[in-house]
């Protein structure tokens, strides 16, 4: 009970206490957290990136708390249903994530509409995935990889990834198609279960973000092979990217954005886009941000509706032209 609904108590019993009438009034309602629903366990690159934002958003809205809660499961489709089915007041977010756009062209029988189910807030980051690779994967880089995983049989090396249909699921097979280099996919339940399959062997490499592998790769846990981005990233300088190792406008860029349940009233929508902005803009979360390897974006809703139905059409296109198993 907050000190609001503590005061209008005390002042109704010294009320009754004292013989005098007491007049019916609407009850005080306690201010609901602002939840910041993630579709994957913690330690991922989401997960990571609310909980960077989560005490500035705090201070954001005047001291109310914001509340992260992580809801795993079938490739983010638990979270977004959630968030699909919930109160259209503004107080529950969802933190998208590049499933948001990859679902409705992999995934035949969605719980929700991704096109119509949900408000665009606005796109917060995007960043490059890094293929990391347990210590023992041969070569120092993708491309030393590769040519030693050419002369093995086909599947000998496997790479986790956060579920079936997921980008770096995607990527990779992109990337086989591509090199003519077979390797056998694991699907895992996130980012941080396929770091830890990485890290005690039981696969041989995974596609993440940076802000997700960062803390193996300075252990020594995994090392990292090539950036799927335009550019080196500055925390990686000596890793090239996967354009560098030989396949040229090769980019796969994993992303957040924040949504809300169809149905938030445009006033709401537009105060929690400056809110985000506003935090973005913080030089402070700047700084972590782009030290866990994300690319700041800070768009509006209409520019993420816009960015989600480009992913959504490019992977349409790649999952029409290859025969990649989507099996769950």
């Amino acid at each position: 009970m907050n000190h609001t609904m503590k005061r209008v108590l005390a002042a109704v019993c010294t009320l009754a206490a004292a013989g005098g009438a007491v007049i019916a009034t609407p009850a005080v309602a306690e201010e609901r957290p602002l939840i910041l629903v993630v579709p994957y366990p913690p330690g991922g690159s989401t997960d990571i990136l609310a909980r960077i934002l989560q005490p500035r958003l705090s201070q954001q809205l005047g001291g109310r708390a914001v509340v992260v809660e992580n809801r795993p499961g079938a490739a983010s489709q638990i979270a977004t249903a959630f968030v699909a089915r919930a109160e259209p007041d503004g107080n529950t977010l969802l933190v998208s994530f590049d499933n948001h756009g990859i679902n409705p062209a992999v995934k035949p029988k969605l719980p929700y509409d991704t096109f119509k189910d949900f408000v665009a807030i606005g796109q917060t980051v995007r960043f490059p995935l890094v293929i990391g690779a347990n210590p023992s994967v041969p070569g120092d880089n993708l491309k030393e990889f590769l040519a030693a995983a050419a002369k093995q049989p086909p599947n000998k090396f496997n790479y986790a990834s956060t579920g079936v249909g997921s980008l770096n699921h995607l990527a990779p097979e992109e990337l086989k198609r591509l090199s003519k280099v077979e390797l056998l996919h694991v699907p895992y339940g996130g980012g941080g279960p396929a770091i830890q399959a990485v890290v005690g062997g039981q696969a041989n490499m995974t596609w993440l973000s940076f802000a997700a592998l960062r803390g193996q790769i300075q252990a020594g846990k995994i090392k990292p092979l090539a950036v799927a981005g335009e550019k080196r990233l500055p925390e990686l300088p000596n890793v090239p990217t996967v354009a560098e190792s030989g396949f040229p406008g090769f980019v796969a860029y994993s992303w957040s954005g924040m949504f809300a349940p169809k149905g938030t009233p445009e006033a709401t929508v537009k105060k929690l886009t400056a809110d985000f902005k506003a935090v973005l803009a913080d030089p402070e979360i700047r700084k972590k941000v782009t030290e866990a390897g994300f690319e700041i974006v800070a768009s509006d809703g209409p520019a993420l509706d816009a960015y989600v139905k480009s992913e959504y059409d490019r992977w349409s296109a790649f999952i029409k032209s290859s025969n990649i198993n989507l099996d769950n």
